[in-house]
């Protein structure tokens, strides 16, 4: 019988995932807590709500600006290297942060600042980081991988790190600023210890906006990967827009009181935990294109039973399904994109997924509250799901293309 170590590190997976997946554990972890105590620091300095929400976008425009340049560099440099001084990069901005905060000396405008810094390197390092993986590991096992990386940074950053985050901040404001360095600074240096270095393209001095068209006119002829990016598109501007105010929606039509609300947003956390076993046992039996096409209809009942209800048991149970279907979902398709994309091509073609992840969470954040002002609380969760139904229909039949397993690199 296999120990425990070697359940959750098989040798197949290979030698460098032993690096690649510790450094995202530790880095999740930072991040977690950060998830807890960044709201914390702004909140201390200001209590305009506007001014604490324009932390989260300010740490988001980056996506929206550089995600399509920076999938063109991933594709240009070495993808190690760049994760290497990406973290880096962000350990000093965070020490730096961090250190003011402990000093006293942390205007707004530096904490601004260093979250649209943090959020450019993240770009880089997240694009990266994906295109690393493929590189790292064997074509076969790149679901069982993914599985491990989505159901650990589900539990770092929304069980284990956020209570972290809070008790350093308790100790002191700038505490979890440097822990979060320190993280990113560990996480680098196992990332550079990474044994596989991928050959890099011959320059042929096209210019960068040129390689960018090519990734998301490849993204677009392929009916499959197009047809998941426009599914996470759609899937986050109506989640985030359902989700604009769950807080109030739990609170005045569940009737839950603050610490309910904590047990119910762990509730849907749990449920993501499970998601990397409900993975394993579900993908040998029924394919990735039968759990793609599930995870569609369980989202568009997600909203509809939350539409509905008005009971804080089934709209328990309802999350802790979210939460498996969402991880599950989650490695499907960053697999099946994977296994999909030249390898050339992997750094652009995932910064245009990664565009409309981020840039459908913008902009259902920013549609949510506005629909639930004038509608009603419930109100978003019926027009998600209406959303949903069309674009379960829409993509129903064109995901059949996700079942390719490598196609020739770009001419």
């Amino acid at each position: 019988m296999p120990s425990f170590g070697t359940f959750l590190l098989p040798s197949d997976l290979g030698s460098d995932f032993r690096k690649i997946w510790p450094a995202s554990i530790i880095s999740n972890l930072g991040d977690g807590a950060m998830l807890a105590a960044g709201p914390l620091l702004v909140a201390s300095i200001t209590t305009e709500p506007a001014a604490v929400g324009a932390a989260a976008f300010v740490q988001q425009l980056p996506w929206l600006l550089f995600a399509l340049f920076s999938g063109a560099l991933v594709d240009r440099l070495d993808r190690r290297l760049m994760i290497v001084a990406a973290d880096t990069f962000r350990a000093l901005v965070l020490a730096g942060l961090g250190a003011a905060v402990l000093l006293g000396s942390s205007p707004l405008w530096a904490i601004y600042l260093s979250l649209f810094l943090l959020g450019t390197a993240e770009t880089l390092a997240d694009n990266a980081s994906g295109a690393l993986l493929v590189s790292a590991v064997p074509k076969a096992h790149l679901g069982r991988a993914n599985a491990r990386l989505f159901a650990s940074g589900t539990v770092l950053q929304q069980l284990g790190g956020p209570p972290l985050g809070a008790l350093l901040f308790a100790v002191g404001a700038g505490v979890p600023l440097v822990f979060d360095a320190v993280t990113f600074a560990a996480a680098a240096a196992l990332v550079a210890r990474v044994a596989v270095r991928p050959p890099l393209p011959e320059s042929s001095g096209t210019a960068i906006w040129s390689e960018v068209r090519e990734g998301v006119r490849w993204l677009w002829r392929h009916a499959g990967v197009r047809t998941l990016a426009c599914s996470i598109l759609v899937m986050n501007i109506t989640f985030c827009a359902a989700f604009a105010t769950w807080v109030l929606f739990a609170r005045q039509r569940l009737g839950l009181s603050e610490t309910q609300f904590g047990l119910l947003m762990s509730v849907g956390a749990i449920g993501a935990v499970l998601g990397m076993p409900a993975y394993h046992l579900l993908e040998p039996r029924v394919g990735s294109l039968t759990l793609l096409r599930a995870g569609l209809v369980i989202e568009t009942t997600v909203h509809l039973v939350l539409a509905l209800t008005r009971s804080p048991w089934v709209a328990g149970v309802t999350m802790a399904v979210f939460g498996v279907h969402a991880v599950v979902w989650g490695i499907v398709s960053t697999t099946a994109r994977q296994l999909a994309t030249p390898e050339p091509l992997m750094g652009r073609v995932n910064s245009v997924y990664l565009l409309a992840s981020v840039g459908g969470a913008a902009i259902g954040s920013a549609l949510g509250g506005v629909l639930a002002q004038r509608f009603g609380l419930a109100a978003p969760f019926g027009i998600a799901f209406v959303a949903m139904v069309l674009m379960t229909a829409v993509a129903w039949r064109p995901l059949r293309h996700v079942s390719v397993r490598r196609v020739p690199a770009a001419d």
